[in-house]
């Protein structure tokens, strides 16, 4: 059965961080490949989507011990987390989507998200994008760690699979429900770059989990 997006990671929580690190292919290494991509200058502003439970940021505080993090998850329960674990922190954190969060122009030196957006459309991750590209200083730059559709029939196969579960289960509102729905790294790229963003460029990739590089 599908579960709205909040509920589905708050009913998970007490296992959520042993989950991710153990059962996902190349957690233990893309967390850290990823918090090391990020701005080192003190007091620097990142802004983290689908921030979790903080997983990249348990990385990247001890690297940078003076970022100031914003981070927007839909989990109230996944933030009081966050927060429990970094009390000390330059941390503003957001309860809500990062669709609908505004941004402040111009705002941050650094963008990240971690596996969080492979849930997603490609027109809702467009919207997100432009917004995203707006809210980044000159020279600022995204960094996206995720999950990717091996091919296009893929692709297209997880979106009518969840179209059909959503007829199934007579779902009709417009929440989010826990589906993956990973477009493939082309796909995504291209995205990006149509959102304005005039360098994007794969660093890494651990089978079909790649960083991608994103510079406005």
């Amino acid at each position: 059965m599908l579960e709205r997006m909040d509920r589905f990671f708050e009913n998970r929580l007490a296992g959520y961080d042993e989950h991710m690190r153990t059962n996902i292919e190349g957690a233990a290494k893309f967390y850290r490949y990823t918090a090391k991509q990020l701005p080192m200058e003190a007091e620097c502003k990142v802004l983290d989507l689908g921030c979790g439970t903080g997983l990249e940021l348990e990385e990247y505080f001890p690297l940078n011990p003076n970022a100031c993090v914003t981070g927007i998850d839909l989990s109230v329960a996944m933030l009081n987390a966050l927060a429990a674990k970094f009390p000390q922190k330059h941390l503003e954190l957001i309860a809500g989507s990062y669709f609908e969060v505004p941004f402040e122009p111009e705002a941050y030196h650094a963008a990240v998200s971690v596996e969080s957006l492979h849930h997603f459309s490609a027109e809702l991750i467009q919207s997100l994008y432009r917004k995203l590209y707006l809210s980044l200083k000159k020279q600022g730059y995204f960094i996206l760690t995720d999950y990717f559709a091996e091919s296009e029939v893929l692709e297209k196969e997880y979106f009518n699979n969840l179209k059909q579960l959503k007829r199934e289960q007579n779902i009709t509102d417009h929440a989010f429900y826990h589906y993956d729905t990973p477009l493939t790294v082309e796909h995504e790229i291209e995205i990006l770059s149509e959102s304005g963003f005039s360098c994007v460029k794969i660093l890494k990739n651990w089978n079909a989990t790649y960083t991608i590089k994103a510079e406005r």
